[in-house]
């Protein structure tokens, strides 16, 4: 057995979606020794016994590399689109009349169908409707609980099961659809590492999926709707992550105000503890082209300045022409900047200060230790992740490496910045604990012999809720 891909040489973690492109067992393995960390599996596409395939593909990868594997599971969401055309698509033009209704048959040049009803009931006159990403651009002239009489703004064609977005009004439309409640069930008894819940508008829609999944697997909350930035305080209080989904929010908000929505996300995000992904278009080019741009480059960069937890691949190396190249640049864009002068001071622009906690109190005091000692190493023992998640919103500048007994735990954090996750057997006694540190950071590179090491435990071991402990001992 391969002793473990130890260690990456980088905090920030890369997210790769899994698609067309990378989702056989040997394409999986090839992205994972490219740099992927975790991988999204997008429920829109595919069947649940394909599907079970990808998720066991992945879980192969733990006997060989002995290295925990950490999967996303993406639900759909209530996704808006349009009906079907007699030709397939029409030529939208500048200052036509265009109308939507809730006849089924097919549309043409003047009208087609718009299967949500709720749409009908949520849309006046003045609201636009953004089609197609937000290609084409048509505002309400004139509505009723059965036609949306439109004027084109932005033309262009349109297509059979176009999406389309609302942004001026918030529609009453649950978080969960029929689907996505069979693909999170789905999910769970697949032993789901990470839950993402898409097109969130309010905090009831966390709390529904929440009550759902009982505990059984951490909620990711997709931030893609204006609606969910407007209400994102306590949307962050009720989920366990959240994502940057730049592109649907894109969509619905200025471009201009994306940039400065992302970087309010990242740092309330980190100030609460709560994991952050950035996503969409991060690599975009790259779908192509076997490099990026240099502004995509930067892009990436940025976020990694910013702190976020995650960065993430879509296209790119889900359906895009060159998945490896791209899952190997985003490493490779992450561990030259991690290893940049001036990293952590600018990581550390966002002020985390500790909460008024015994955990992080001992959480900021372990990251203020492992620096002024020059640690190679902080070691954190944990049950729940919970210490280790506070370990790691103080960003140190030493790697966590998080020892836990519990496998489900152990391929949670792997979503965590810097909390390299490493199962272990349950100890019993503080020096087992020290050994056992150790033992660990020697064995997968982190430390020689002779060198200093921040531990970070709780007396009783094997209780949650118990850290009190910080030492400073030799590998």
């Amino acid at each position: 057995m391969t002793e473990g891909l130890f260690p990456r040489g980088r905090k920030v973690r890369v997210v790769s979606t899994l698609g067309p492109a990378s989702s056989t067992a040997e394409q999986i393995r090839d992205r994972f020794l490219a740099g992927a960390d975790v991988f999204r599996i997008n429920m829109s596409h595919g069947t649940h016994d394909e599907k079970k395939v990808i998720v066991d593909n992945i879980r192969a990868l733990e006997k060989e590399f002995n290295r925990p594997t950490t999967i996303l599971f993406d639900l759909q969401g209530p996704k808006l689109r349009v009906g079907d055309f007699k030709e397939g698509k029409v030529q939208l033009k500048e200052g036509q009349t265009f109308t939507f209704d809730q006849d089924p048959t097919l549309g043409d040049e003047t009208r087609v169908n718009l299967p949500h009803p709720e749409i009908f009931k949520a849309l006046d006159k003045g609201h636009r409707l953004l089609l197609d990403d937000g290609k084409i651009v048509v505002r309400c002239v004139e509505s009723s609980p059965t036609k949306i009489v439109t004027r084109v703004e932005v033309p262009g064609p349109l297509s059979d099961h176009k999406g389309f977005n609302v942004p001026d009004v918030v529609i009453p439309l649950a978080a969960l659809t029929p689907k996505d409640r069979k693909d999170l069930d789905f999910a769970l008894k697949e032993k789901a590492d990470w839950v993402a819940l898409s097109f969130v508008q309010r905090v009831e829609d966390v709390i529904e999926a929440k009550e759902l999944i009982k505990g059984r697997a951490p909620l990711l909350v997709k931030l893609e709707k204006p609606a969910a930035i407007e209400n994102l305080e306590s949307i962050l209080a009720a989920t366990d992550a959240v994502m940057v989904a730049r592109g649907d929010l894109g969509v619905e908000c200025l471009p201009e105000s994306v940039p400065p929505t992302q970087k309010r996300i990242v740092e309330r995000s980190r100030q609460l503890g709560k994991p952050v992904v950035v996503a969409t278009a991060m690599l975009e080019s790259m779908i192509k082209a076997p490099a990026p741009t240099r502004a995509e480059v930067s892009d990436v960069a940025n976020a990694i300045y910013e702190g976020a937890d995650g960065i993430m691949l879509s296209a790119e190396s889900a359906a895009g022409d060159w998945p490896h190249e791209a899952v190997n640049m985003m490493h490779r864009i992450a561990s030259y900047v991690e290893n940049a002068p001036g990293y952590i001071e600018r990581v550390r622009f966002t002020p985390t200060p500790a909460e008024p906690t015994t955990v992080d109190a001992l959480a900021e005091n372990a990251s203020k230790t492992a620096e002024t000692v020059g640690a190679k190493a902080i070691i954190v023992f944990t049950e729940t992740g919970k210490t280790a998640q506070r370990v790691s919103r103080a960003r140190p500048v030493a790697p966590i490496l998080s020892l836990t007994p519990d496998a489900e735990v152990a391929r949670r954090l792997g979503l965590v910045w810097g909390a390299q996750p490493v199962q272990v057997s349950t100890v019993k006694t503080l020096d087992e604990a020290k050994k056992l540190a150790a033992e660990t950071a020697k064995k997968y590179g982190f430390a020689k012999a002779g060198d200093k090491l921040v531990v970070v435990a709780g007396e009783p071991f094997g209780k949650a809720g118990t850290t009190n402990i910080v030492d400073v001992i030799e590998a």
